[in-house]
């Protein structure tokens, strides 16, 4: 038989197939109590949204605008077909 070229399972590889890699700990989560991972995910948090884009006041407004008009549609649409179920149950049962 062949082997498949690239194969990392060859006894060439120097790691037997069933040895599984070791765990490590560590990083910056490794050695720090609760509140140093707390502070951490503070840290992280204030990061990201650093990196935001946040929208101007034009731009927020826009989106204002056109949310609460696609909220009105909405609920126009279900007031028309909740009117048309109200009829129709009318109807049915008298």
């Amino acid at each position: 038989m062949t082997e498949a070229l690239g194969s990392t399972a060859t006894p060439e590889s120097g790691r037997p197939e069933d040895e599984a890699p070791a765990k490590r700990r560590g990083g910056k989560r490794g050695k720090k109590g609760p509140l140093g991972r707390l502070a951490l995910f503070y840290r992280q948090v204030v990061a990201e949204l650093r990196k935001v884009v946040w929208p101007t006041k034009s731009q927020l407004s826009t989106y204002t605008t056109v949310v609460i008009v696609f909220v009105v549609i909405v609920i126009g649409l279900v007031t028309v077909i909740d009117y048309g179920f109200e009829q129709a149950v009318k109807y049915v049962f008298g």
